[in-house]
């Protein structure tokens, strides 16, 4: 097998890996080859509108374990491909000299051993950091069930690591990735966590001491294939972000690859809504200053599909409103369906200035199509002359009713979308709907 058709196969075999997020780091070129800029990676895009991306490839689709859920397990009869550590980094920097990329994704299948994998991994990228100086970003995964001492030495190449915790239960991973452990997962995950910490402490007295894990971890979870509640899977990613420091939690919709009973069927659709919802929620716990209790709960164990997270908790929480834009601290305005962190600060600051209107609240980036309904300007507010029914109106997404309650992929051509007619189903649907939310309330 040629190279270029062992990088078609391994490329499309690490497409189930989300890497779509901002790099966190900053890394010169220098005398060297590339640099590493903190505005993103892969498919994201920077604060000027550039788009960053990177390779994203499997070092080896080979993989000893039987992981029900994977494409690549031991079971499944696919084509198998494996690069060299020579052929993996001079792909890298010929798709950097070309401008295609300006970093690179990771990954691979258990190959031989967890040990064995991470050692492969390690000296392709010894040879990019070492041999070709290149300081490009670099996104690692590490082998849960490596050694301690090979998880530090990628620690010091990558610029992230990632120890994918696969299933939102223990139960899960029992049942379908029975070569896989908790322990296995969590141990490396606290031993970057811990060895930042170290490092940052390093750095403060030596500041040329070597980086570990400069753009912090992160990891992803599979959503779909086990029979978790959305309350279960935001508990468990707060916990993850207070436990070991993660920059992201990443939810992957489960696509059926294999027919098993332990599995949805193979005409099961992505859940790619709730996919959505549970990144809305993810925002709302690192941006808005919201706890996963507050979200959901036991008696509301799933996201409503026709109102995304925020706008749910306000319309359940009617007595928090309305605020005064004027005068409310910066939590409080985050709370406000249609205030996003930046207006809310932007709110902050003009208001040193002098009293703000709509007009003024508009001028500063805040929705008003949402906020108007949950504050009070100079001491006029939108919810005096309308009830509950209004509001809900205002707020639900039409789009979760459009296109069946299902969230677009990303790779998917965007069909425009039209307004909802009178007397058409789609009209009726949102009526219902609004009927719906309101008896609930």
């Amino acid at each position: 097998m040629d190279l270029m058709e062992k990088l078609t196969l391994l490329a499309d075999s690490a497409k189930y890996d989300v890497a779509c997020t901002s790099s966190g780091v900053d890394r010169p070129g220098g005398k060297g080859l590339g640099n590493a800029v903190a505005a993103g990676i892969c498919h994201s895009f920077a604060a000027d509108g550039r788009c960053i991306s990177l390779l994203k490839v499997l070092l080896s689709n080979q993989c000893i374990y039987n992981c029900r859920y994977c494409v690549n397990r031991v079971s499944n009869d696919v084509p198998r491909a494996a690069f060299t550590p020579q052929e993996l980094a001079e792909i890298t920097l010929q798709f950097y000299r070309r401008n295609y990329i300006e970093g690179l994704f990771l990954s691979s299948g258990v190959l031989g051993s967890p040990d064995h994998t991470m050692e492969l991994m390690i000296r392709a990228l010894e040879i990019l950091r070492h041999q070709h100086q290149f300081n490009g970003y670099i996104h690692a995964k590490a082998i849960p069930g490596a050694s301690p001492a090979l998880v530090e030495k990628l620690g010091l190449l990558a610029d992230r690591m990632s120890i994918n915790i696969e299933l939102p239960s223990e139960d899960s991973l029992m049942r379908l990735a029975p070569n896989k452990t908790k322990e296995a997962i969590l141990s490396p995950m606290d031993q970057v966590a811990k060895g930042m910490v170290e490092n940052q402490r390093a750095l403060t007295l030596y500041r040329h001491a070597p980086r570990f894990v400069p753009a912090g971890q992160s990891t992803q979870m599979i959503i779909g294939a086990s029979p978790e509640t959305d309350y279960q899977i935001l508990r468990l990613a707060s916990s993850l972000y207070r436990k070991y420091s993660l920059k992201r939690v990443f939810f992957s919709a489960y696509i059926p690859t294999a027919s098993d009973t332990l599995l949805p069927a193979l005409d099961t659709k992505p859940p790619l809504l709730r996919e959505h919802r549970l990144y809305q929620a993810d925002f709302l716990m690192r941006q808005y200053q919201f706890q996963a209790e507050e979200i959901l709960s036991k008696d509301t164990p799933n996201f409503n599909p026709f109102l995304d997270p925020k706008c749910n908790w306000a319309v359940n929480h009617m007595d928090f409103f309305p605020v005064d834009v004027n005068k409310a601290p910066l939590e409080v305005l985050l709370r406000v369906p249609g205030i996003g962190p930046i207006s809310a600060r932007r709110i902050i600051t003009a208001r040193r200035s002098c009293a703000l209107t709509l007009e003024g609240l508009k001028r500063l980036g805040v929705v008003l199509k949402r906020a108007q309904y949950f504050i009070t300007v100079r001491g006029s507010t939108g919810l005096s002359p309308m009830g509950r029914e209004r509001v809900v109106r205002a707020l639900v997404d039409p789009k979760a009713i459009q296109f069946g309650m299902e969230q677009l992929s990303l790779f998917s051509p965007a069909p425009s979308i039209p307004a909802i007619e009178a007397g058409t189903p789609l009209e009726q649907a949102l009526e219902e709907a609004v009927s719906c939310l309101v008896s609930n309330l």
